[in-house]
């Protein structure tokens, strides 16, 4: 395609070049080059429908890193896919009859990926993934069986979050605020038989690993850091009255165990029925009944009500054979520790306020140093919980508390009553979805040979396609004959499959590796091609997923190289969290009706002035308003590019450029270092922190001197060799921004290569040393006096600096002046009366 006119035409010219490089295959990445290797990778989308430009502000950052770090000469691998399983496509189905899931996807991704390219994002399609296809999900099930085989997966019974709307159980990082993240709506509590992988097994690693991430943004560290949620101190065994068991329960503080005077169980332990006597079960049911509705984290915040119920049963505390009642609390969550605490009111707020509502003991057991304003245990009016002295507590009574948690630790070893131990807040990751769309577990059940995992030569085990949908929501494998009844592949008799699919969060929790060796049918990866080219230099992606997917992804990770397939333990060494956009105050949504579509934008404007003003807007890692006036501004600069080469371009498209020319004043001088500075700035701009904004603006700036130079030198004396370096460099560094008019205007310059093979300009450095002259000042024409000034100074920096100059304000005592003229770097003439 041929552009038709010297008129700036945005669809045209990006029509072109996207075919051009379509049609030769330009992005297309080898897994070995000469060149150093820089893996470029944007979190993929849930194909859930069209995008809008808050989505596109992310694959438009990551496309200016890819671009400019080709220009920088490296092997760059930035690939794309969908992240294709999940709920909207199931829930699509039901609503609408009989569209199939796989349908519903696969139009959305085909309907994405036209809009990418529409926006020139530089991807190598040809290591697409989509998790949904048999060749991705046949090695998630494999990934799967890789960590049963090692103990890191299997099923238990539990308490589990249930979303009544998704119909599907969903981890503990899945519930926000006590509601489905996904729907919003409440979540409740049921206790089944489901999946889990062993990440508890790896918090230490996880935890410790986050000091190696130096190139993660502080607030994402500090999160997983939180999620994870390590806690020192001791386990202690509190036997129970009257039965052969012992209730074992974690504190962080055994230096107020002589302070314990309840325990407290969460409403969803299993032992709140091995301990309620029957002459308090039915209190205890209606409690547990009244709680299992409530919000789990409303209810435990720290200004919720305490309330709760008597079991019946008595605990006895080992450290002074105390017998202490065991009560039911719904400010205790079964997910922390062991799900039973020792309270201890006078030093914790909590148990304080339960204890007074329920009229318990409260004993005070550590005093601050200077103790005569604390209370006694009656009239305590808040706990204590702050550093002092041990009372009542035995031989350890006036320790320091600091000081007595070791030895009282040292001492629970010694009476093999208690011992040393570290918590984490983190559980184990809940796997199972009864639902239909996600990868099948590969998990067979024989009542002969009990628990079986599928044969990897087996794999995949395909998700039927022939389906029938319910609008109850329950997955339609648990009734698909031909799915659930197998035969067992080491008795061969009858058999059933797991019927559960696992959380979409496990196929997204490896992908970047498939995109190294998306085609192999015998490996899901060759471990030579990814420790080539991992870990990802740059991941780009949403805050948003601080903790599910960046968590669960740096797990697999470790577990890999664990078991020998990787050589490395973290997948991703640089992370950028990009903010986000909004229109009217509001996050960008169908439903608020504030959506900005790529494609009116494209069609109205052209895909480089949309980019170009989603970088501009804002600095990248911040939120920012969008503005229809913007696009408007930036295309008008896009506009003034195109006619400022056209200008010009007929008069050097013949010109070779090469480093030494001569520049004939100092205009020309002034225009050059112009060219260097912006070149060091923009080159520090995009290496640094992504400050694609302030490149855009320091090109704004270069371009506006370029037309100033052009206006104002008569064309006859033109510096055609400076016009050239210009030209070239300017539409070099613009290129990673809005590539498609660069490619126009560098091919009109005459570059036979295409600009994205090209080399990004190196900095002069003698251009940019600060040069000084001394200029003559005259008053009304007589020369007065002489001061040395930096040619770097703009004019009116120049006139200040001289018009302080001692002589100078002498001669102008009781004089008015009329104006002031500058002759660069020669005279500064001030006409006086």
């Amino acid at each position: 395609m041929s552009i038709t006119n010297k008129n700036y035409n945005p669809q045209e010219i990006e029509q072109k070049w996207q075919k051009i490089w379509e049609d030769k295959k330009i992005f297309k990445t080898p897994n070995k080059d000469n060149r150093p290797k820089f893996y470029d990778l944007v979190m993929f989308p849930y194909p859930s429908g069209t995008l809008h430009v808050g989505h596109v502000k992310n694959y438009v950052i990551g496309d200016v890193v890819a671009r400019y770090k080709r220009t920088k000469q490296f092997n760059v691998l930035h690939p794309f896919g969908f992240d294709a399983f999940g709920l909207p496509a199931e829930n699509a189905a039901i609503e609408k009859g009989k569209l199939h899931p796989e349908e519903w996807t696969f139009k959305n991704i085909d309907i994405i990926r036209k809009q990418i390219k529409k926006i020139g994002i530089s991807y190598d399609w040809d290591r697409e993934v989509i998790t949904c296809k048999e060749d991705y999900y046949k090695w998630t099930q494999w990934l799967f069986l890789q960590l049963y085989k090692n103990g890191l997966a299997y099923k238990k019974k539990a308490p589990v979050n249930w979303c009544p709307h998704c119909k599907t159980v969903l981890a503990n990082e899945q519930v926000v605020n006590g509601k489905c993240e996904r729907c919003g709506t409440e979540v409740t509590i049921r206790r089944l038989e489901q999946w889990y992988f062993k990440i508890t097994d790896y918090a230490e690693k996880l935890l410790n690993d986050l000091d190696k991430l130096t190139g993660w943004p502080e607030n994402v560290k500090i999160m997983q850091k939180n999620w994870i949620g390590k806690s020192v101190g001791a386990e202690v065994d509190f036997k129970i009255d009257g039965m052969d068991k012992t209730l074992k329960v974690f504190t962080t503080r055994p230096d107020t165990l002589w302070g314990v005077t309840f325990m407290a169980l969460a409403p969803e332990s299993p032992l709140v029925e091995e301990l309620t006597t029957p002459e308090n079960q039915q209190k205890v049911e209606e409690f547990v009944k009244m709680i299992s509705v409530q919000d789990r984290f409303k209810r435990t915040s720290q200004d919720a009500p305490k309330l709760g119920v008597f079991t019946g049963s008595y605990a006895i505390n080992p450290v002074n054979g105390e017998k202490i009642p065991i009560y039911i609390a719904n400010y205790i969550l079964y997910e922390y520790g062991t799900g039973a605490i020792m309270a201890v009111p006078a030093h914790d707020q909590r148990d304080f306020e339960f204890a007074k509502k329920y009229n318990l003991p409260i004993r005070i057991v550590i005093k601050p140093k200077d103790s005569k304003n604390m209370s006694n245990d009656e009239s305590l009016e808040n706990a204590y919980t702050g550093d002092g002295i041990l009372v009542n507590s035995d031989i350890f009574s006036g320790l320091e508390n600091q000081e007595a948690i070791k030895k009282i630790c040292e001492w629970l070893e010694n009476k093999k009553i208690g011992a040393f131990s570290v918590q984490y807040k983190l559980r184990d990751w809940l796997i199972s979805r009864q639902r239909y769309w996600g990868a099948p577990i590969p998990i067979i059940y024989c009542e002969k040979c009990g628990t079986i995992p599928v044969p990897e030569k087996d794999l995949p085990v395909r998700l039927p396609r022939d389906v029938e949908f319910k609008p109850t929501g329950t997955s339609p494998l648990i009734d698909h004959p031909d799915f659930k009844h197998v035969k067992c592949p080491i008795c061969g008799g009858d058999a059933k499959r797991e019927v559960d699919t696992m959380d979409t969060f496990v196929d997204s929790s490896w992908y970047y590796l498939r995109y190294i060796n998306p085609n192999l049918t015998d490996k899901p990866f060759d471990k030579n091609d990814v420790n080539y080219w991992l870990p990802v230099d740059q991941y780009i992606g949403g805050v948003e997923h601080a903790i599910l997917h960046l968590l669960y992804s740096r797990f697999i990770t470790k577990v890999l190289k664990d078991l020998n397939y990787l050589d490395f333990d973290e997948p991703f060494e640089n992370l950028f969290t990009q903010g986000m956009i909004y229109r009217n105050g509001a996050k960008m949504s169908k439903s608020k009706g504030n959506v900005v579509s790529p494609d009116d934008m494209i069609k109205k404007y052209g895909a480089d002035a949309l980019r170009t003003y989603i970088l501009f807007m804002a600095p990248p890692e911040k939120d920012a308003e969008w503005n229809d006036s913007g696009i408007e501004g930036t295309y008008r600069f896009l506009n003034k590019v195109w006619n400022t080469y056209m200008k010009i371009i007929d008069k050097i498209d013949n010109i070779q450029f090469h480093t030494k020319y001569h520049l004939k004043n100092q205009i020309e001088k002034d225009l050059r270092r112009k060219l260097q500075s912006t070149i060091e700035k923009i080159t520090n701009d995009i290496e640094g922190n992504f400050q694609f904004n302030t490149a855009v603006s320091s090109l704004m700036e270069l371009l506006n001197d370029f037309n100033n130079y052009l206006n104002e030198v008569n064309e006859n004396d033109w510096n055609l060799d400076l016009l050239r370096e210009i030209g070239d460099d300017f539409v070099l560094m613009l290129s990673p921004i809005a590539p498609h008019i660069c490619e126009e205007l560098w091919s009109m310059l005459g570059n036979e290569n295409l600009i994205i093979n090209a080399f990004w300009p190196e900095v002069d450095k003698e251009a940019l040393k600060v040069e000084e002259v001394t200029i003559a000042v005259q008053i009304n024409g007589k020369l007065r006096s002489q001061i040395t000034i930096n040619l770097n100074s703009s004019e009116d920096e120049i006139k200040k600096i001289v018009l302080e100059d001692e002589k100078i304000q002498k001669y102008l005592e009781n004089k008015s002046i009329t104006k002031i003229i500058y002759v660069p770097g020669k005279i500064v003439n001030i006409l006086v009366k």
